[in-house]
């Protein structure tokens, strides 16, 4: 094994790596109420879901976004829960690989990509109807505040640069 600067280890290989980058802010120690409110809005949003489907929609937004820290953190998390690594791996082509995951997971992980990129403007109807037709109202509305929140998460992380590859599975869990 190697270790970086901050002695974490990373996997070892025949040729070096990258040098980890810098963190810019810490999110928490510098706006602690902001942090503060959206763990809270975290813990709320996940209630009466399914962990595997709430893992599946924070993976997919955080592909979407390029949101590594929470990739790392959510593959992981997935995989700690019993998720499958051949699931997570395919969840960045699930239109082709639609035969891995249930109607009702693809309707959220189509939901998940329509409310995480607004540029068109809009969720549209149909994704709504589809997401409608495997929850119950109130699960719906939780599914939103999963997907809301895995995006602040997202923006938060990109912005300040978290760095991938030191998370250990339920090293947050509130």
């Amino acid at each position: 094994m190697t270790t970086t600067a901050e002695n974490q280890q990373t996997p070892s290989h025949s040729h070096s790596h990258a040098p980890v980058h810098t963190p810019r802010l810490n999110m928490a120690k510098l706006a602690p109420e902001a942090y503060k409110a959206v763990l809270a809005l975290e813990i709320a949003s996940k209630k009466g879901l399914d962990p595997s489907l709430v893992e599946l929609v924070k993976i997919r937004a955080s592909q979407i976004n390029h949101c590594a820290f929470c990739l790392d953190m959510h593959t992981k998390d997935a995989i700690a829960a019993g998720e499958s690594v051949e699931r997570i791996v395919q969840l960045g082509a699930w239109e082709e690989s639609r035969h891995f995951y249930t109607e009702k997971e693809l309707a959220a992980i189509e939901l998940t990509e329509a409310v995480t990129v607004l540029t068109d403007g809009f969720v549209p109807d149909e994704v709504f109807e589809k997401a409608a037709a495997h929850f119950e109202e109130r699960e719906l509305a939780q599914l939103i505040t999963v997907i809301a929140t895995i995006n602040v998460w997202n923006r938060f992380g990109v912005t300040t640069r978290m760095v991938p590859g030191h998370y250990k599975p339920g090293m947050y869990k509130a």
